[in-house]
């Protein structure tokens, strides 16, 4: 599943190897992580209580405790929220323009929507 995802910076071609990669305990399972340790990519998931639970009832044979990194994954919960804000504009959530361009301007007038409208929340 993890295969296809591609990072695109800035600038230049895109990479097929993130430094980090941050998802909810859906994606926790241990071919994911098994993977993601295979390409050297630092895994930001929390690990659901019965696969824990199950690590613990085999004692030595359920393998090391999974570490999570707590900074990362709020980073991961901010980005979350900003896409929820992004699709409450139905337009965007619903990717009823036709054409690429028209989109990207969609997506440009909604993100200054929000961001004026957090400039106002916080200003005295």
């Amino acid at each position: 599943m993890l295969e296809k995802v591609r990072v695109r910076g800035p600038v230049g071609p895109s990479r097929t190897r993130p430094e980090a990669v941050a998802g909810d305990k859906a994606y926790s399972s241990r071919g994911n992580r098994t993977y993601l340790r295979k390409c050297h990519i630092k895994a930001v998931i929390p690990e659901k209580r019965d696969q824990a639970a199950n690590g613990k009832n085999k004692g030595s044979k359920g393998g090391r405790p999974v570490s999570h990194d707590a900074d990362l994954y709020k980073e991961r919960n901010t980005v979350e929220r900003l896409i929820n804000k992004l699709k409450a504009w139905r337009g965007i959530a619903t990717r009823y323009d036709k054409t690429p361009a028209s989109y990207l301007a969609g997506l440009h007038l909604r993100t200054a929507m929000i961001w004026i409208k957090d400039l106002t929340r916080t200003t005295p």
